[in-house]
């Protein structure tokens, strides 16, 4: 049995891992803003409110959600733990969060950044739709859940006044694309192998082969479009000298797409928290990642000497 409270399980606190995706703007940035002499510290606070405000308006929605879905939930052999299926939170309960925190959390972002508020904003609007009939439309439903993640990464940049890169967006749409696949994926063979034949997929994923299909075109333009960015002029803006050589990191980012698609085929959970704590390899590949880009981002002098050696195309 969880120690953890069912009111706070309701939120999803393990969940508030995925407005990591709002760290991007930032993390690509230090570079230049050290260079113009910045305030990276106030940067820094500005992205964790923008977190903030991601991590409350979503828990909402999350039991917004929960509530709505309680009835189906409990045909699925683990959504049927969930605190409200399970009858350890009420449905009213759910409710009044879900209709309580995205509006408080929207309202003081418009107080601190008007652009983060109204990215927020927005990101609320497409819950909204996503619960009043978008997580039932076979193919759109997926496209939402990116592109709630796309709000993430543009409020982002709104919270540190930085442009938007378009290589950004595309790439946290693809990538958190492939995440929603993999959302189904899981699903589906979690409820075939417990036998739950009374559980359908709300948006009609019943073909594991589609899925497969899907997590393959999402995961692959995400790696297309991380190498394209990586050897792009843009790159070379941002980060200066050296920044193709980012196209190093690309095995270790190739290797978590496979290990999530495994799991995904084994019905092991889609969080990737548990991905982290469960899988070694997953781990050792993010930590890989994570490692080099932060190695690339604050030693100009390894750039420099890369850049040196990588051919690269006239700008």
């Amino acid at each position: 049995m969880s120690i953890v409270p069912p009111i706070l399980r309701l939120l999803r606190p393990a969940d508030w891992v995925k407005n990591v995706f709002v760290l991007p703007a930032l993390v690509f940035s230090f570079p230049r803003m050290v260079q113009d002499g910045s305030d990276v510290m106030a940067a820094a606070w500005a992205t964790a409110a923008a977190v903030l405000g991601f991590c409350a308006t979503a828990s909402g929605f999350y039991a917004i959600n929960d509530a709505l879905d309680a009835e189906s939930d409990r045909q699925h052999p683990v959504k049927c733990r969930r605190p409200i299926a399970s009858g350890a939170v009420s449905v009213r309960t759910g409710l009044i969060l879900g209709v309580l925190l995205p509006p408080a959390a929207i309202a003081v972002a418009f107080g601190l950044n008007t652009g983060l508020g109204w990215i927020l904003l927005a990101y609320g609007f497409l819950q909204v739709l996503y619960n009043l009939g978008l997580k039932r439309c076979h193919g759109l439903d997926v496209m939402a859940l990116a592109g709630g993640f796309t709000l993430r990464a543009a409020a982002g940049a709104a919270a540190i006044d930085r442009p938007i890169s378009v290589w950004l967006l595309l790439e946290v749409f693809f990538l958190t694309l492939f995440l929603a696949f993999i959302k189904r994926q899981c699903d589906l063979q979690t409820a075939k192998k417990s036998g739950a034949q009374e559980w359908k997929s709300p948006a009609g994923y019943h073909d594991e082969h589609e899925l497969d299909w899907g997590t393959g075109l999402a995961g692959g333009l995400a790696v297309v479009v991380f190498v394209m960015y990586a050897t792009s002029g843009h790159a070379r803006q941002v980060l200066g000298p050296g920044a193709e050589a980012l196209v190093f990191l690309t095995p270790f980012v190739i290797s978590a797409l496979l290990r999530f698609h495994r799991r995904a085929r084994e019905g092991a959970s889609d969080s990737p928290l548990a991905a982290l704590l469960e899988d070694r390899i997953m781990a050792l590949s993010a930590g890989s990642f994570v490692l080099g880009l932060a190695v690339l981002l604050v030693v100009p002098d390894l750039r420099q000497a890369l850049d040196g050696l990588l051919m690269t195309s006239p700008e």
